[in-house]
């Protein structure tokens, strides 16, 4: 009698689905722990936000009753709502004076004709690998030195600059080297025979820009826009350094209200001033993810 023999094919295409099926598990599971850790330290600080001074020296996770009033009292502290406007009017500012900049200098790079543009491309690629932290010294000293500003004259001397101004806080960090590489990438995707047909037709070079290629760029403005008002909204160490005045003093300054003192930090109302401080980023996110997830994944486009 002869037995019957199993095709190698067959067991291989048997395992396979097991293989994959067991790598999906992993998969979701790595997922699944990366997630935990990410939710603790807000769930954490939500929690933290309803409880009182004795629960929190317990180190409870719970609180016995959710207090609603830390965040009245909070507000009540100190001016939150000035804060709060501060911080837009910053995070705007700084996002219209981004989207103006980064996106013109990201046609400039793809589309024009200019020499020593794959040079400038490392330069701007090199720049990415740059700490904000190293820059910080050189960047006030440059703000203080801004000439006919602040008392100065037309050597940048005898004054203080942007120093404590509104200019300061939003011009310097208005502009950063990842959304001109954000957009760029986006122009180069763009095919180039819609500028040359609109050359044809007569439509000038910045015609081309605003009215051909932008519009069909929204991800990437979207992506730039996300990036940009979180990063001056959660701003603290550049306002820290160069603003003296309260009337100018963003959110993340004025939550530090409640840990002037390490011994005696007001944990309930610090944490309940940041909940109200995450929220708007949080909605601004789920609103915008679609477009943002769109937009980081056509960065690696072409180079």
């Amino acid at each position: 009698m002869t037995s019957a023999t199993v095709p190698a094919t067959s067991v291989q295409s048997a395992a396979k689905p097991e293989g994959i099926r067991i790598g999906r598990i992993l998969l979701y599971v790595g997922l699944s722990i990366g997630a935990i850790l990410m939710i603790t330290p807000f769930l954490w600080m939500v929690l933290t936000a309803f409880k009182n001074d004795l629960e929190i020296m317990k180190f409870s996770w719970l609180p016995s009753e959710l207090r609603w009033r830390n965040f009245v009292e909070a507000m009540q502290t100190a001016p939150f709502l000035r804060y709060f406007r501060n911080s837009l009017f910053i995070a705007v500012g700084e996002t219209a004076f981004t989207l103006a900049v980064c996106t013109t200098a990201g046609y400039a790079l793809a589309k024009l004709p200019i020499r020593g543009s794959k040079a400038l491309l490392s330069y701007f690629i090199l720049l990415l690998l740059v700490p904000f932290q190293i820059i910080l010294v050189p960047l006030f000293l440059i703000v203080k030195s801004i000439p006919l500003f602040g008392g100065n004259n037309i050597l940048g001397q005898g004054g203080i600059g942007w120093l404590n101004s509104w200019w300061g806080l939003i011009i310097p960090l208005g502009a950063a080297p990842l959304f001109t590489f954000l957009a760029r990438q986006f122009y180069v995707s763009i095919p180039t025979e819609l500028a040359q047909a609109a050359r044809v037709d007569g439509l000038g070079e910045f015609g081309i820009f605003w009215r051909i290629m932008t519009p069909l760029v929204k991800p990437a403005l979207i992506t730039i826009c996300v990036f940009q008002i979180e990063a001056a909204w959660n701003g603290f160490l550049w306002p820290l350094m160069i603003t003296t005045s309260d009337s100018l003093r963003p959110l993340q300054l004025g939550l530090a209200i409640f840990a002037q003192n390490p011994a005696e930090v007001q944990w309930p109302y610090l944490m309940a001033g940041t909940t109200l401080a995450t929220l708007p980023m949080i909605v601004m996110f789920v609103f915008a993810q679609k477009r943002f997830v769109e937009g980081m994944a056509h960065v690696g486009i072409k180079g």
